[in-house]
């Protein structure tokens, strides 16, 4: 009698961390969630993360009770103050012009639920990045290639914007959308990955 291998369900509709699971090898199919995503009064960089990767689990988790379901969350943060997508160019322009010549956080959650046993882990880390100065000019046509327009903070670290980018303290791959080592691990340590990865 063989044991059935465990579905996976990337509560996500973000490319990158699809793209970053899939290097793993891990199988999964992607449903995503459509959990309101708001920061509450006073809660901080790390909870918030914590609170909406496993928000948005739950919301899948619910109709999927016997499947591990991987909800994610990834914010960036000066100063406390939170820097999400862009709204257009001018706020993408904005935000860049923020995080030119300084280090700022990025703060990135993960939750590994499975509603049928009760089962939820939930990690958070921060990775500091420090950016290259940016003049207005070089920020302008930056925004101008698109791609900052659906990332947090403006810009994406696997992209084109590699080129500012000074020094990452951290996980690289928290800054993309996932820590990939601390979830292989999570799942190493529940054992469910049976391939011996």
């Amino acid at each position: 009698m063989s044991i059935a291998a465990p579905t996976f369900i990337l509560a996500s509709a973000s490319p990158r961390r699809k793209s970053l699971l899939e290097a793993c090898g891990l199988t999964f199919t992607v449903e995503a969630s459509d959990a309101h995503e708001e920061r509450l009064a006073g809660e901080s960089p790390r909870y918030m993360v914590e609170r909406l990767a496993k928000l948005k689990a739950q919301d899948i988790s619910r109709r999927n009770p016997e499947a591990w379901v991987i909800g994610c969350d990834t914010d960036v943060y000066l100063a406390d103050q939170i820097l999400g997508k862009p709204k257009d160019v001018e706020d993408a322009c904005r935000l860049l012009s923020l995080i030119q010549g300084k280090t700022h956080s990025v703060w990135g959650a993960f939750a590994l639920l499975r509603h049928a046993d009760n089962v939820c882990e939930v990690q958070a880390h921060e990775t500091r990045v420090t950016m290259a100065s940016m003049s207005p000019a070089v920020i302008r046509a930056y925004v101008a290639t698109g791609e900052p327009m659906d990332k947090a903070g403006a810009y994406a670290a696997q992209g084109i914007c590699a080129q500012f980018i000074e020094r990452i303290e951290g996980s690289y791959t928290n800054v993309v959308g996932l820590n990939v080592c601390a979830f292989m691990q999570a799942l190493r340590n529940r054992g469910l990955l049976t391939d011996g990865r």
